[in-house]
């Protein structure tokens, strides 16, 4: 039914650059016939971009993107189609967001600790909502302050595991996080799995873990993904029973390799994400 659909990007309400309204715009302008916004452990855009989805006549569908802690991993869920205002959902969000000024403050401690001064002030100047200020809010700030070229560079030299500025949050468990979307309506699905370089065990226990609590679906066509991991995880929706899911996971213009709107097609034999929760989506007016 839907020929372009981009279910996972990002804005200033988390860690994205662009306005809720913005991103409508730059999706609908690349050819999107359904979009949801899913900001991290947030939904306070979601208001605005269904707003601004159906002033430019394109469907819409509630999203998150919801940080775990799976394997010692931060994994992220993506959900659709699920009620915004849940009350546990919300709190549950409130909760994961929590330790994320703390962390931040730690981080630039290690900056610092390194001659990077004034990391947390300068990271807080790309923020968005301070509650949700991250590891790519630093990246820019080293890029700004010349210490990296880009944020490709930050990301090989700091802010990872053995270098400068890591520092570990623990996030929400799985089954609590699959559970808020489930139970607010929607479906969640495994983000951009390629990305977590699990051992093939750990994938296992990953998915069996997720389809135990309720998870449904898994993104195929991602902007992390290549061409031959598509494939490897369409098999994978095959083989479990998934229903695949496309988003180009877009943060910002001069940041995000993939842009709206931008993706391979779905194979055809698989079962959309999205029509699991058909009856939750805004038809563009």
């Amino acid at each position: 039914m839907y020929a372009n659909a981009d279910l996972h990007c990002h804005s200033v309400v988390s860690d994205g650059t662009l306005t809720p309204e913005v991103l409508a715009a730059r999706a609908h302008a690349n050819g999107v016939d359904l979009w949801a916004l899913t900001d991290h452990d947030e939904v306070g855009g979601q208001a605005r971009a269904l707003a601004a989805a159906q002033a430019l006549g394109m469907a819409y569908i509630t999203g998150v993107e919801i940080s775990v802690t799976f394997a010692g991993t931060t994994v992220h869920i993506v959900g659709l189609g699920f009620d915004p205002t849940d009350p546990q959902m919300v709190q549950g969000l409130a909760a994961t967001r929590g330790g994320r000024l703390e962390r931040a403050r730690d981080m630039a401690g290690q900056l610092a600790a390194v001659g990077i001064a004034g990391a947390y002030e300068g990271a807080l100047r790309y923020v968005g909502n301070p509650e949700l200020v991250s590891r790519t809010h630093f990246a820019r700030f080293l890029v700004e302050a010349g210490v990296c070229r880009d944020t490709s560079e930050v990301f090989r030299k700091y802010l990872v595991e053995g270098k400068p500025g890591y520092v570990p949050h623990r996030w929400a468990a799985l089954g609590d996080a699959v559970r808020w979307i489930t139970e607010a309506g929607g479906v969640a699905v495994i983000a951009h799995p390629a990305r977590y370089r699990f051992t093939p065990n750990e994938e296992f226990a990953l998915f069996s873990e997720f389809q135990q609590h309720g998870g449904r679906g898994v993104e195929v066509v991602t902007g992390s993904h290549s061409a031959s991991e598509a494939v490897r995880y369409a098999d994978l929706a095959r083989e479990l029973g998934l229903a695949a899911s496309r988003g180009s996971d877009f943060h910002s213009p001069d940041e995000s390799h993939t842009d709206l709107g931008i993706l391979p097609p779905l194979p055809a034999d698989l079962t959309p994400a999205w029509d699991l929760v058909a009856a939750h989506i805004h038809p563009g007016r």
